[in-house]
């Protein structure tokens, strides 16, 4: 075979075309995408609306604070009012993180209650905590109109008929599932009609209401048997492959926003469904106290006892789903294009679009 070299002066007769080759940009990546938001499409996590679990040190001595979102209204309100009243109340000072199950949870509480290796007497629950029904782990759209959460289910559910009905271009044939789904946005998949992004949060759904969804770093309640939902003095986060079997099956009540390494690295457990063993107590991790953060000073006000504990309130802020910003970074979330991926995927699941979230330092 043949192998045709340019000379030199063809190489400098071509410069220009070359050049200009190889000033073209590459397609921004997510991450990049991010960065360019304007300040006005972030939205501010309320105080009320963060909680700072602080875990004893590391082996190395090393601080370990870890921070959630609690999730707004119109999901979990109930167990989120009782999370906020166990903080309060003190009830999570001096609890242990229990079990660990790799690919799939990190639970805490209190050691001696509904755990498999208790050996002594659960802690009283605070009084004022509200019972669950299960029906409230679904947001449900129980009349014709009316609430803004109305609104957006048959806003979405529109949406859906519509792109399948008469725009092709909007929509592509799924053959493992045998149906249509939209590309973009908002998209069916394997648990739900729908999936899509309102208030800041993944979420799932069809035109009777929609629910928050088990992504990664999602925390929910830990709960006993049906008809069981579980107070909230029980809590667990994700920590493997989106377990959306769990979808409307029980509360989920929040994300990790900070610290999930804090979480994800614990040691595993060996008994039934990663609890620790009574012979394993050395690994669970002590959780020293979990605090509402606008119960705590803010920061530049704090004594200086207080900034060397790192007990200041922290400011998040969340890239707001409804802005052009957010468009673009899911869908470049869904087709990469960035120099290193060769392929586009074409689509992306729910749960691999997480919502930007950033700390705010002042």
């Amino acid at each position: 075979m043949k192998k045709h070299l340019i000379s030199l002066a063809a190489a400098l007769t071509l410069g220009s075309p070359l050049a200009a080759q190889e000033t073209v940009e590459s397609p921004p990546s997510p991450n990049e995408i991010v960065e360019q938001a304007g300040a006005e499409e972030w939205v501010a996590i309320p105080a009320e609306d963060l909680l700072v679990m602080t875990l004893a040190p590391d082996a190395e001595g090393n601080a370990r604070r870890v921070v959630i979102q609690l999730m707004p209204e119109p999901f979990s309100q109930g167990w989120v009012e009782n999370i906020r009243t166990l903080a309060r109340a003190g009830w999570y000072d001096d609890i242990t993180v229990n079990r660990v199950q790799d690919n799939y949870v990190v639970q805490w509480g209190d050691p001696n209650y509904d755990n498999p290796e208790a050996q002594g007497e659960a802690k009283p629950l605070p009084e004022g905590l509200r019972v669950m029904d299960e029906s409230d782990y679904a947001t449900l759209r129980k009349t014709p109109g009316g609430s803004e959460l109305n609104r957006a289910v048959r806003a979405f559910a529109h949406r859906y008929a519509k792109a399948i009905a008469s725009n092709p271009e909007a929509t592509r044939f799924d053959p493992v599932h045998n149906r249509y789904e939209i590309v973009g946005r908002y998209q069916s998949d394997s648990y739900a009609q729908f999936t899509g992004f309102r208030w800041g949060w993944p979420f799932a759904g069809a035109p009777i209401g929609f629910w928050p969804v088990h992504c990664y770093g999602m925390v929910g309640v830990g709960r006993g048997m049906s008809p069981d939902t579980g107070s909230g003095a029980e809590l667990y986060t994700v920590i493997g492959h989106a377990p959306r079997h769990l979808d409307r099956n029980i509360a989920l009540v929040g994300r990790i926003v900070e610290g999930m390494e804090h979480l994800s690295s614990l040691p595993r457990g060996s008994g039934a469904l990663g609890f620790y063993t009574a012979e394993e107590a050395d690994k669970r991790t002590p959780i020293l106290s979990v605090r509402v953060a606008s119960d705590l000073p803010e920061a530049g006000t704090a004594s200086s006892s207080e900034a060397v504990g790192r007990q200041t309130r922290p400011e998040f802020e969340y890239l707001s789903t409804e802005g052009e910003t957010f468009a673009r970074y899911a869908e470049a979330r869904a087709n990469r294009r960035d120099p290193f991926f060769i392929v586009p995927a074409g689509g992306a699941d729910i749960c691999n679009i997480p919502v930007p979230v950033r700390r705010v330092e002042r």
